[in-house]
């Protein structure tokens, strides 16, 4: 088992006014799927797709957070961080993606906020966690119709209209690779198409989206910070080979570059429009520039590396290395390669760890829930962080994920990544060691 540190120590590694925070996502938690006004999402009708989900889970109750706002608020400010990140639900603020406020739905929003405020807590938001209103999935076909980018700069003016006075940071969209790819090419999330050339004309627009919302929301003169959240990992190549390091180097262009590129370079990666010849998208004169809107902060999801190679194209773990419940290698010098390949790479505006975390099997010990794996695990992922620091890359915050158990998407329930455990019978909250460790580590002083 590796040393500890003590948390004083660790905690000294990062600079004073860096955020320590927890994440979430609506689906995930809020439940109250029909409740006040809110509208279908993609997603509740891809859990009701036999066989979709692993357990037949579905989001309509999830962790029921909807109904326990002030209690939950209650345990993240007992947690003692700083931040909370958190997502907004399109279809609970617009029941079909267009027209006017559900205001029932977004006042939800507004407690959260002021809740948040009021326990000295910055509220980190994100308007698209994958829960797109399912009307715009059946009305023209979702991200890959252009007129959703449209409808999306128009939700988030409406959003930012009333929460941008109170925000710290908002961020467009969540991973918009998940999205595109996951939801359109392979069909294994919302909305379970499965068709290369619609999964990147999807791409396209969320991208373009998100430019269009960040220039909806300048208009508004909001002083949160704006951004984007991408997910990453290192892709490196199965085997020394030549054509394993072709396989790589593709890979690394359909998940990293193509998203870097196009938001920090103003271009598509040409070897990646090549690979995808016929499938790539319709671009129209302008895209280019409107993706490529500057952004305040990159917000960064890492969980794993990749491994790419003939045998397999994309691979989350090397063969005996360790991994999580998920199946993820435990990789933490990943993360610091990550952040200083990007640092080489590209001019990026300060990054947040968005996400981070690990979902393993909890035991239970004389009434206590010990995650000992998963506390390793954040650990070595900060020191990974407080490294890439100390070598000149600007990480302004860290966000464990998640804050509690939750609707872990295509998995259902069965995979936790909570630092808090929830008992979906009873949706008693009860905190772990990872929790208790990582309170423990937010009461030093830096």
């Amino acid at each position: 088992m590796p040393q500890q540190l003590s948390t004083a120590e660790l905690r000294r590694r990062f600079p004073n006014g860096f955020a320590w925070g927890v994440a979430t996502s609506a689906f995930q938690i809020e439940g109250a799927a029909r409740s006040d006004g809110k509208g279908p999402s993609i997603w509740d009708e891809f859990c009701r797709v036999p066989g979709a989900i692993a357990d037949g889970g579905t989001g309509d109750v999830a962790c029921d957070h909807y109904h326990r706002l002030e209690s939950d608020l209650d345990l993240i400010a007992d947690l003692g961080v700083t931040a909370y990140r958190f997502s907004i639900s399109w279809p609970r603020v617009q029941p079909t993606g267009a027209g006017p406020v559900n205001e029932r739905g977004l006042s939800f929003y507004e407690r959260l906020v002021d809740g948040l405020l009021k326990r000295n807590i910055q509220p980190y938001a994100t308007l698209y966690h994958w829960d797109l209103p399912a009307e715009l999935q059946h009305r023209g076909g979702g991200w890959f119709a252009r007129d959703t980018a449209y409808r999306f700069a128009e939700y988030a003016g409406l959003v930012t209209s009333r929460l941008g006075d109170r925000l710290v940071s908002i961020a467009t969209h969540n991973e918009p690779w998940v999205s595109a790819v996951l939801g359109y090419e392979r069909g294994v999330f919302a909305p379970g198409v499965k068709d290369r050339r619609v999964a990147y004309q999807a791409s396209h627009h969320l991208l373009l989206s998100h430019g269009l919302a960040m220039q909806a929301m300048r208009a508004l003169g909001v002083k949160a910070e704006l951004g984007i959240v991408l997910n990453m990992s290192p892709v490196r190549p199965e085997t020394d080979s030549e054509v394993d390091a072709r396989h790589a180097r593709l890979e690394d262009g359909r998940l990293i570059r193509w998203y870097t590129d196009a938001l920090f370079k103003g271009q598509y990666p040409s070897d990646i429009i090549d690979h995808l010849g016929a499938d790539a998208p319709q671009v129209q004169a302008g895209d280019a520039e409107l993706i490529a809107q500057p952004c305040d902060f990159v917000g960064i999801n890492y969980y794993h590396p990749t491994v790419s190679g003939s045998s397999n194209p994309a691979a989350p773990a090397r063969s005996g290395a360790a991994v999580t419940d998920m199946g993820w290698e435990v990789a933490p010098r990943g993360l610091s390669d990550l952040l200083l390949r990007l640092k080489r790479d590209y001019r990026l505006p300060p990054i947040y760890i968005t996400e981070n975390g690990a979902a393993y099997r909890d035991q239970y010990v004389d009434g206590r829930i010990e995650d000992e794996q998963r506390r390793q695990y954040i650990e070595s992922h900060l020191l990974a962080v407080a490294d890439a620091i100390d070598q000149g890359v600007n990480v302004r915050g860290y966000f464990v994920w998640s804050l509690m158990d939750n609707f872990e998407w295509a998995e259902g329930y069965s995979k936790r990544f909570g630092i808090v455990h929830v008992d979906y019978a009873t949706l008693q909250r009860t905190l772990k060691r990872s929790a208790l460790w990582y309170k423990s580590l937010l009461r030093e002083t830096a």
